[in-house]
């Protein structure tokens, strides 16, 4: 009992002082799923635009006006180049093009190009491109004159997929290999080549795999932007699990605004609610009354993909509410997929108590700040592009605290297609329900909503600092809204549960199952419901028949499109074994066979392929696919043994015990001669046929985290001991083939271990990862572990696999 009250003391110590990683690589302020979610990329809210995941600004503006003084303290001036030559997004042309080789000096001003089609840009394979482009090579002349030369800098503007050669005036001017997702402004030398009268920009693609785009033109110096905006002094910035906190000191007062996505495991209709809170708290920092004025902008850009889109906006009461709302005039619903999307349907909500009596007015964004300095609130248009919902509340004379907060929420109307059938989100169980009475449910439970938060965030904190230390607390702080709104939560045509995942920053698969596998830790500990959301789908996919192969598929689509496997290449084994492992850890978590139950039948099919091949795999790919093809895998071979274990523990949970005790013996007959087959004296290697490899057996982990004891605790700490000895400053590499690591695989490694010493030692590189990488994006799962830098993939759920070590916890 003694030792017990000590511990609770120390565990309130350590919350009263509660840090966060720090510097976080992002900051999340609203996130919900994979399209609406909004970071900071800086360690100042206020020193750069807020952006969307991908990288594509969406901007959240904050400021205050203190006795006439404005202070900017969230948001800050995107670039906005001039335009020169326009691009497609900014004005209809149409170059010449032909996608035959078109011989030598196609590039040169004084080419024929009679013979080559005339259409309008921008050129690809996607409904936004105005002429079809489908073929593996594209080239493109753009004939025009100017009346001036420019005096400053100019720039390429380009997107482009893939790799690109571009010419002015037969010279060339830039070429890159690989592509963008998105416009880039290339500096470029002009001087010499650039003329007022006969230009002509030629442009070569060589589409390699994958999409298609080419759109091209040239733009001018960023405009300068001049105004009596001070910076706020940022003081803080905390992360917990669902909130971020920052403090800031605007002259004479002092303001808290905290950012809160209330995703509750506990509670999928407040999960699922689409609406997040952001709250300010101001307050006098010199004793005296100051007048006090909150701005809010956000811009109509979160809903759409591309800022050439035009938008619809209004503002109105309803009921109790003050609204402001956007959307496209388009709404291109369910009509676009891949991972470097925003979504262009549906609609933006912005809202604030009516008895505030907010002054909500609708401009251009440069018009945004003139009518707060000037106090004058009239909307100046209600369509166009670039638009921002501005919100201005006056708190009059402040000394003592007051809080005011802002609603903002987005309703997709049909998020996901899911087999042909549009599906609807999770709160719209009627169908015809309105985001506007989600928003008031939302004002109206507000109190009660924030303390089950900080009750959450409290809690979770205390169990990871006791699964794994501070720094291990602060991973997973870190992870958790990253990892949820990677999803969405939906109810299937047959009203099963859906928690659809996108294969963010990777190539926009919905449902991987080889990414729902490293993201199950998370919701194994908070709600298994969630986990079967991620498991349904597929199983759903072979038991309707529409996918017939022996073992699972590996996806269910292209995000947000889920009506089959996109992927072009199948993963038996890692799928089939994922699937049978996952089933299990539900099976064991809810203590009861159900849900297996329901899909045994399936399970067994599976499993039999794995008896069959999963031991010994041939050359295919795993969850790892970016290392590329491998024969032999030893890890690969681990899941197979597992996943048969699994399924002999969920036969003994159904009390099917002679088929339990058969895939038993089958799994530890397997295991006998892994230890074997894999031996490499002080390790175990990459591959059975070369022993002068190794690798991170990170799937091993499931047998010591679900009791199954199929391997001996000494082949645990063998590869333990050896890890130690392979680690850089940034962590384990993977395997011996590069130098760079997973996260989320490191961090099931280092539960292996049997000491906390160890562990520690396996865990915290991965804490110093997040805390220094250069990279600043949302939560990265691969990186470079000489140098900390981001090899790939930003914003994706394998995050929740940092649970781990509190589900091993847990599960004892």
């Amino acid at each position: 009992m003694f030792k017990g009250l000590i511990t609770a003391i120390v565990l309130l110590a350590v919350l009263h002082v509660h840090g966060q990683v720090d510097p976080a690589p992002a900051y999340p302020l609203i996130t919900h799923d994979p399209y609406f979610s909004i970071w900071s990329f800086s360690d100042t809210l206020n020193s750069t635009p807020t952006k969307h995941w991908t990288g594509a600004d969406q901007s959240l503006t904050g400021m205050v006006k203190v006795d006439g003084k404005i202070f900017r303290f969230m948001g800050n001036e995107a670039v906005s180049y001039r335009s020169f030559i326009p691009t497609a997004d900014e004005q209809v042309y149409s170059p010449r093009y032909t996608e035959a080789n078109p011989g030598p000096n196609w590039m040169n001003p004084d080419f024929n190009d009679a013979a080559w089609k005339s259409s309008p840009a921008p050129f690809g394979d996607q409904a936004s491109a105005n002429t079809a482009w489908k073929t593996s090579d594209i080239w493109v002349r753009r004939n025009f004159s100017v009346n001036e030369l420019p005096a400053g800098k100019v720039y390429l503007k380009l997107n482009h997929d893939d790799n690109i050669e571009v010419y002015l005036n037969g010279k060339k001017i830039h070429e890159k290999i690989g592509w963008s997702s998105k416009y880039l402004y290339i500096p470029v030398n002009m001087n010499g080549i650039l003329k007022k009268a006969d230009n002509v920009l030629a442009l070569h693609v060589v589409n390699t795999g994958g999409g298609q785009v080419l759109d091209a033109g040239l733009s001018l110096d960023p405009i300068k932007i001049e105004n009596d905006v001070v910076a706020a002094r940022q003081l803080s910035v905390n992360v917990t699990a669902t909130k971020t906190a920052y403090t800031f000191r605007a002259g004479s007062v002092d303001l808290d605004l905290d950012f809160v996505s209330p995703l509750l495991m506990d509670d999928l209709d407040l999960m699922a609610r689409p609406v997040s809170y952001i709250t300010a708290k101001v307050k006098s920092n010199d004793g005296k009354e100051h007048d006090v004025k909150l701005y809010l902008g956000v811009s109509a850009n979160l809903a759409v993909n591309m800022v050439s889109q035009e938008v619809a906006a209004s503002a109105y009461q309803y009921k109790d509410l003050s609204v402001l709302k956007a959307g496209t005039v388009s709404q291109p619903v369910l009509q676009k997929k891949g991972d470097d999307l925003r979504i262009d349907w549906g609609y933006l909500y912005v809202g604030v108590a009516a008895s505030a009596q907010a002054k909500q007015y609708i401009t251009k964004s440069a018009e945004a700040l003139p009518a707060f300095q000037k106090d004058k609130y009239s909307s100046s248009i209600n369509q166009g592009r670039d638009l921002v919902l501005n919100t201005v509340v006056a708190l009059g004379k402040v000394n003592a605290a007051i809080t005011h907060s802002f609603l903002l929420g987005y309703d997709d109307l049909y998020p996901v297609q899911y087999f042909s059938t549009n599906l609807k989100p999770w709160w719209k169980k009627q169908g015809s329900e309105k985001l506007e009475d989600e928003m008031l449910m939302a004002k109206a439970d507000q109190g009660k909503i924030l303390e089950r938060c900080i009750v959450f965030d409290r809690r979770l904190y205390t169990d990871a600092i006791a699964s794994g230390g501070k720094e291990y607390a602060e991973l997973c702080e870190l992870a958790y809204r990253q990892s949820i709104a990677a999803h969405k939560l939906l109810r299937s045509p047959d009203n099963e549960i859906l928690f659809l995942s996108k294969e963010n920053f990777s190539n926009g698969s919905i449902n991987t199952v080889d990414v729902t596998y490293p993201s199950a830790p998370l919701y194994l500990v908070y709600n298994p419901d969630l986990l079967k959301g991620m498991l349904n789908g597929i199983y759903y996919f072979s038991e309707s028949g529409k996918w017939n192969k022996p073992f699972a598929a590996h996806d269910l689509g292209t995000y947000p499109i889920a009506n089959g496997q996109t992927y072009s290449e199948d993963m038996p084994v890692e799928e089939s074994g994922n699937m049978l492992i996952l089933t299990a850890a539900i099976t064991m978590k809810e203590g009861k066979g159900d849900y297996a139950r329901k899909h045994w039948k399936t399970m067994t099919q599976w499993v039999g392929f794995l008896v069959r091949e999963g031991f010994d795999p041939t050359n295919q790919l795993c969850t790892d696919d970016f290392a590329g093809h491998l024969a032999r895998n030893a890890n690969l071979s681990l899941k197979a043994i597992v996943g048969i274990a699994g399924y002999a523990y969920v036969a003994s949970m159904l009390g099917y015990n002679d088929i339990a005790k058969q895939y038993q013996d089958t799994a530890r007959s397997m295991a006998k001669r892994w230890a074997v087959l894999a031996d490499a004296g002080d390790h175990y290697a990459l591959s059975f046929d070369n022993r002068n490899t190794w690798s991170q057996k990170y799937n091993l982990v499931w047998d010591k985290v679900l009791g199954f004891n199929i391997f001996p605790e000494e082949v645990y700490q063998k590869e333990v001991k050896y890890y130690l000895t392979k680690q850089n400053k940034y962590g384990l590499p993977l395997d011996s083939r590069k130098g760079y690591t997973k996260s989320d695989w490191v961090i099931w490694t280092s539960t292996l271990a049997k000491e906390r010493s160890d562990f520690s030692a396996l865990m915290l590189p991965m804490y110093k990862f997040a805390a220094e990488t250069p990279t600043r994006v949302p939560l990265s799962d691969w990186h470079e572990t000489t140098d900390g830098k981001q090899v790939g993939f930003q914003a994706r759920s394998v995050v929740g696999g940092y649970f781990m070590k509190m589900l091993a916890d847990k599960m004892k």
